[in-house]
């Protein structure tokens, strides 16, 4: 039989190193993939999950079972990744990206262009309240439904539905006069 999340935290808490492992498995996947929608930089994801993970650990007594562990995971990854955004603000392009040239339609004026709109559309997504941020990440990027998103928010659905719907429509008034084509 499968322990529940929080009794594999009250064992760690007790000391069991081998239950907070199991945490790690369960949860390994879904801070990559938060992680990897904020950093798009692979080589510096494996260190942000860890660390992560270092938080999750120190914060284990302050954890509440009356909320789902993957739930407090995921806002624990997001606060890091925007903390780590915030401290990197230096947006460089790599010459590579400028130099290779995929096709003849493909300028280099309209890759610059593009990943300028794909830097504000990012900007306007880490400015949305985190209820809706999070929405926006776990449907666009995460591709998870409605239904899913929640269960593992433990939401009604019809907020969900509303707050996506909400969080749409910030990003379309913030984005408004950009030609971003959200």
């Amino acid at each position: 039989m499968q322990l529940s999340d929080y009794e594999l935290v009250r064992k760690t808490l007790d000391g069991d190193q081998n239950s907070f492992a199991e945490l790690v498995s369960r949860y390994k996947k879904l801070i990559y993939s938060v992680v990897y929608h904020y950093i798009k930089n692979r080589e510096g994801m494996d260190d942000i999950c860890q660390e992560v993970f270092i938080k999750v650990y120190k914060a284990l007594p302050t954890y509440n079972p009356q909320f789902k562990f993957s739930t407090w995971c995921v806002k624990i990854t997001t606060n890091l990744c925007v903390d780590t955004i915030r401290r990197k603000r230096v947006n460089l392009v790599p010459m590579e990206e400028i130099e290779s040239v995929s096709r003849e339609s493909d300028t280099p004026e309209k890759r610059y262009i593009s990943r300028e709109r794909s830097v504000e559309i990012r900007k306007a997504i880490t400015r949305l309240p985190e209820k809706y941020r999070t929405l926006i990440v776990l449907y666009h990027q995460k591709g998870m439904s409605y239904k899913e998103m929640a269960a593992m928010l433990n939401k009604p659905m019809s907020m969900i539905k509303n707050r996506l719907y909400r969080a749409r429509f910030i990003l379309r008034e913030s984005l408004d006069g950009l030609d971003c084509g959200v």
